[in-house]
């Protein structure tokens, strides 16, 4: 099953960012003491985590007259690159297969009578001009089912992971003086982030540290507390190890 994430990085402000940064030797480069706020930028992205690739556009206002728009073309984009969908022979499993999706939730989204084969996952966050229905009925009809990560996981969209790549490359160490400046920066960082994609996948190498590390600690008693080194019990003189 195709996965795609959906979310909107920013608001970007004109103000100096800080970072690390290249300049000459004993000459750093200064930023100013004051500075206007002269507006604010977005990027709308659609990330696909299988391949690292995404669809970003910067923006300054982003109202549902121009964020839907442009959902609905990178997303006929992106169900280009798909394989084509084979006939349609068991109504009932296909609609388990979109059903089994919404297992758990509180809320559920009402399903369509005829359902196409189901193509893609879309996962985006809780914003309010998502759930409209006009959007929604939309992304059924090729066979796109939408996730929406729950309140305080928005870590669960990986878009976000990509977002604090992107804007740590295009604005770390860097002061922007117009939005258009920022949008072309960000635009020009996930251009050339294509040019050499890294795939997106849970529990690869980084989580694999996390456990070593995790591995090398010692328990301090009955309580999720750590520590780096065991630690000598003072009565009785020898190291405890838990």
């Amino acid at each position: 099953m195709a996965v795609a994430c959906q979310d909107e990085a920013g608001p970007f402000q004109t103000v100096p960012y800080p970072g690390a940064h290249w300049a000459s030797a004993g000459h750093p480069a200064r930023q100013a003491q004051e500075y206007l706020r002269l507006g604010t930028a977005k990027l709308l992205t659609l990330f696909r985590p299988a391949t690292g690739t995404v669809r970003a556009t910067g923006v300054t206002p982003c109202p549902h007259a121009v964020l839907h728009p442009w959902l609905k073309a990178a997303m006929i984009a992106r169900l280009g690159d798909l394989p084509a969908p084979g006939p349609l022979t068991d109504p009932g499993a296909n609609r388990a297969c979109w059903t089994r999706w919404q297992a758990g939730l509180r809320v559920r989204i009402t399903l369509p009578d005829e359902l196409p084969r189901l193509r893609l996952l879309l996962v985006w966050d809780n914003l309010a001009g998502h759930p409209t229905p006009a959007l929604v009925l939309w992304l059924f009809a090729p066979g796109v089912m939408v996730l929406s990560t729950p309140l305080s996981g928005s870590w669960l969209n990986r878009a976000e992971s990509l977002h604090r790549i992107l804007k740590r490359r295009a604005l770390d160490g860097q002061h922007p003086q117009t939005p258009e400046q920022i949008i072309a920066w960000l635009e020009a960082t996930a251009r050339a982030w294509n040019a050499d994609p890294t795939p997106f996948v849970w529990g690869g190498k980084r989580a694999a540290r996390r456990i070593r590390a995790r591995q090398r600690r010692h328990a301090l008693g009955g309580s999720g507390a750590q520590a780096a080194h065991s630690f000598r019990c003072r009565s009785h003189g020898y190291v405890r190890h838990n």
